[in-house]
C-alpha cells in the first residue's frame, strides 16, 4: 500500500507539553550504552547518513518505534552528530527468548563512504 497524506508530520517535541524528565531506568540504559558503544570519531563528520536498526524483543507486543528515540539520542551523545543528518532509517523487529534481547545498528554515509567501527 502506498499512500500520501498531505499533512505536515508532527514531531515528538510538538506532541508533548511541558518538560519531560528522564527516568532512572533511562539514565541507567544511557550510561550502559555510552560505556559499551565503541569510539568512532568519523560519524560526526557525516552530513547525510542512513541508519538501520534491528531490535530483538522477547515480547511480540513490543512496539518497534518506542525504543528508537532513546537510542538515537544516545547515539548522538556518544558520536557527536545531529539527528537532522539522518535521511534514511530502516527498522526491523525480531523475536527472541527472554534474556536474549538486544539491539543491532549500522550507520552509513549516504555520500558514498562507509562509517566503520
Amino acid at each position: 500500500m502506498n499512500q500520501i497524506i498531505n499533512v505536515k508530520p508532527l514531531s515528538v517535541n510538538e506532541s508533548w507539553q511541558g518538560k519531560r524528565f528522564k527516568t532512572q531506568k533511562y539514565k541507567a540504559y544511557e550510561k550502559e550504552l555510552l560505556l559499551r558503544l565503541p569510539r568512532n570519531d568519523d560519524i560526526k563528520k557525516v552530513d547525510k547518513m542512513s541508519i538501520a536498526i534491528d531490535f530483538y524483543f522477547s515480547s511480540k507486543a513490543s512496539d518497534i518505534d518506542n525504543p528508537v528515540k532513546p537510542l538515537i539520542d544516545i547515539l548522538q551523545k556518544k558520536y557527536g552528530f545531529n539527528d537532522s543528518c539522518i535521511y534514511e532509517m530502516t527498522l526491523k523487529k525480531h523475536l527472541v527468548k527472554k534474556g536474549e534481547e538486544k539491539t543491532m545498528f549500522t550507520i552509513k554515509n549516504l555520500e558514498g563512504k562507509n562509517v566503520a567501527f
